[in-house]
């Protein structure tokens, strides 16, 4: 069954995007660079950053996001990002009215069902679950296998916390990773069980 990754760039205290959802500089360190990183050319980082990035974006198989992701995107259209097969969206809400049930989106009510069926489309790649509040819930319930972090050399005060409402102690490993690019500090963990 697929690995599942919680992952999101994250200010250094520990916020994926302001109170108005609006990610900020967060994502600066995606442009700052001269070394594509997609197909589409848009997002150039160093040389240092591709070389983390690109292999662990290559082996996700699906993404798992909440609702309000899901509507702050539009659903992207109803193509999947970063080239992922599929997206599993958590909400207690049906699709909306006038969506394509033809594509590679699934609308599920639970965190415990999301995960399983991400990792069912998954096989043997990884489930990425998107932070914040939904990731939080993932995490909490103990169904994370490993915690990677775009750290950006911001300070937000306030805003959309990276493990959402997860409360109580929760440790991980030491760092499998730590490596520097240009504004970001990629850092990967393992949840220690």
């Amino acid at each position: 069954m697929g690995h599942v990754v919680m992952y999101a760039a994250v200010s250094v205290d520990g916020f994926i995007a302001d109170d108005d959802d609006q990610p900020g500089p967060l994502f600066e360190w995606l442009l700052a660079g001269d070394v594509p990183l997609d197909d589409s050319g848009a997002l150039t980082v160093s040389r240092t950053s591709y070389d983390y990035t690109r292999p662990y974006w290559d082996r996700i198989g699906v993404t798992v996001v909440g609702r309000h992701v899901f509507d702050l995107t539009d659903g992207w259209d109803g193509v999947p990002p970063g080239g992922v097969e599929h997206v599993v969206v958590v909400t207690h809400r049906p699709a909306p009215q006038d969506w394509d049930p033809s594509t590679p989106f699934h609308f599920v009510g639970s965190i415990e069902a999301a995960v399983t069926t991400a990792q069912e489309l998954a096989s043997d790649r990884l489930v990425e679950v998107a932070a914040g509040d939904v990731g939080g819930q993932v995490f909490a319930a103990g169904l994370v296998d490993e915690v990677r972090m775009d750290v950006v050399p911001v300070i937000f005060g306030s805003g959309k916390r990276y493990f959402g409402s997860a409360d109580g102690h929760h440790v991980l490993e030491n760092p499998d990773e730590v490596i520097q690019g240009d504004r970001v500090l990629h850092v990967r963990y393992r949840v220690r069980r």
